[in-house]
């Protein structure tokens, strides 16, 4: 009989399983959309610049990125329960770093950890939600997983605006740490021990490197136009080197036979499809809420406080599209539903092109809206077209590579046309901003609604009985440009 020091008392337990992995990931994702209402008070504290707060984000959310990749090679060789723990209390440690920072050193080495660690806990924590209960939970899962990325990200500015008109950065970090430490315990009591698939598997020297080039130098890029300009070689040769790594990643991985993230199996048409939409829209949703939270705050002297209520619905937006997309995870509807988010974002970037000052009390609420069910209804069932396609044991991979991929375009479009904005003066260049950025997601709306026309699809049901048992793909997809090969 196991001893008490030995068994794990809430092993199997669904809402212990979805408590741990929500406070996994939530700390984190709240805390990337709020800190930019608290940025007075946090340079204030550490003597910090605009710059230096705007790279530690940057490579914060690189971390992010970059660790969802490297947990996907370490639960390999380590089981899946003691990378969950190590990356838990890596997360306690680096909030109370930052919290009690007296210098800018302090805070930006426990941000950029606290990302890290949280991609990391998305590999680690996710796939055992998803594959590791009954196919009855699933499409709650589902709503978990929107409101875990989500749905966190779109309450993030409320919270920030309540403690950057009201104090207390370091009480919220603390609070952040609390959560983390109560999901260490949570996870300790829940998390069931596995073996790894393979303790002899080797390092991928070809991803791993390439991964951290693709993340860290595109983000230092872009975060050096909050004290530089386009024509600068510090903003234009980490991009371009950066965005030459995630190439070779991309192609690496589909040559090679074992490769650490499935890149070949997600290469058709529907898995394309949701992946390239999950980009668009996330990174359509990020520049317009950073667009919103800086024209209200520099042009229209809004507080912290009132930005975050006029911003608040786009909470009930995520939450809309998380229960519609749980009923329609098991039919043919899920890339409409994709579509839809698309669709959407592109609503509430056309009402903000009305938004003013003197009208925000009403625009800005109705557009939130829409944004935040574009993000809901956008990117998680974009996430699934692509896990779906893919055997059931490799969608920690495959999320890894879609979020790598979805933060790439999400934090480099966003500082790039808000630096375009603030050269342009914020009154006409939050609104040619918004343009562009509604004119990006329209065509891409119309590129992948013909991406998948092209591809032969046809709208059909995922068999997940096969997919969660681990005995076929949920979608049996036609290669990309099927029709065109085949003409």
């Amino acid at each position: 009989m196991p001893s008490l020091f030995t068994r794990i008392p809430l092993a199997g337990n669904y809402p212990a399983a979805v408590t741990l992995a929500l406070l996994a990931l939530s700390p984190y994702l709240i805390l990337t959309t709020a800190t930019a209402l608290m940025e007075p008070q946090i340079m204030r504290d550490i003597g910090a610049t605009p710059y230096e707060l705007q790279l530690t984000s940057g490579m914060s959310n690189a971390g992010y990125a970059f660790g969802a990749v490297a947990c996907a090679d370490l639960v390999q060789r380590l089981a899946r329960r003691l990378v969950y723990l190590v990356c838990e209390c890596g997360f306690v440690l680096a909030t109370v770093l930052a919290l009690s920072a007296q210098n800018l050193g302090m805070f930006s080495t426990g941000v950029v950890f606290q990302g890290l660690f949280t991609g990391m806990l998305l590999v680690a924590a996710l796939p055992p939600l998803i594959i590791g209960h009954p196919i009855e939970r699933l499409r709650t899962t589902a709503v978990v997983v929107s409101l875990g990325l989500f749905g966190m990200v779109a309450f993030g500015p409320l919270v920030g605006g309540i403690v950057g008109s009201f104090g207390g950065w370091r009480p919220l970090f603390a609070g952040i740490g609390t959560l983390a430490l109560i999901g260490l315990i949570v996870g300790s009591l829940t998390f069931e021990r596995n073996e790894p698939p393979d303790r002899r598997a080797r390092f991928d020297w070809t991803a791993i490197p390439l991964a951290l080039g693709t993340t860290a130098l595109p983000f230092f890029g872009v975060s050096w136009l909050t004290r530089g300009e386009f024509s600068d070689p510090e903003f234009y040769v980490p991009v371009i080197v950066g965005l030459a790594c995630g190439v070779f990643l991309v192609g690496g991985q589909y040559r090679k036979a074992h490769p650490l993230m499935p890149v070949r199996p997600i290469s058709n048409t529907l898995p394309v499809v949701g992946t390239l939409n999950a980009m668009l829209v996330g990174a359509s949703f990020t520049t317009l809420l950073e667009l919103i939270e800086v024209y209200l705050t520099r042009e229209g002297a809004f507080s912290p406080v009132r930005i975050g209520a006029l911003v608040t619905p786009q909470i009930l937006g995520v939450l809309v599209a998380s229960l519609l997309f749980r009923r329609l995870m098991s039919t043919r509807w899920t890339p409409v539903l994709a579509l839809c988010g698309t669709v959407s974002l592109a609503i509430g970037g056309a009402i903000l092109l009305a938004a003013d000052t003197s009208n925000s009390a009403v625009t800005i609420p109705f557009a939130s809206f829409f944004l935040g069910f574009g993000a809901g209804a956008g990117v998680t069932p974009g996430l699934f077209l692509a896990g779906f396609s893919v055997p059931s044991i490799q969608i920690g991979p495959t999320f890894a590579l879609v979020e790598l991929l979805r933060s790439e375009a999400a934090f480099l479009i966003g500082p790039v046309l808000l630096h375009f904005a603030l050269i342009e003066g914020l009154a006409d260049g939050f609104r040619q901003s918004v343009g562009i950025t509604l004119g990006i997601t329209v065509f891409g709306a119309v590129s992948l609604v013909t991406l998948y026309l092209l591809g032969g699809a046809r709208p059909e049901a995922p068999d997940l009985v096969s997919w969660h048992a681990g005995t076929s793909t949920g979608y049996h997809s036609p290669a990309l440009l099927a029709r065109l090969r085949k003409a």
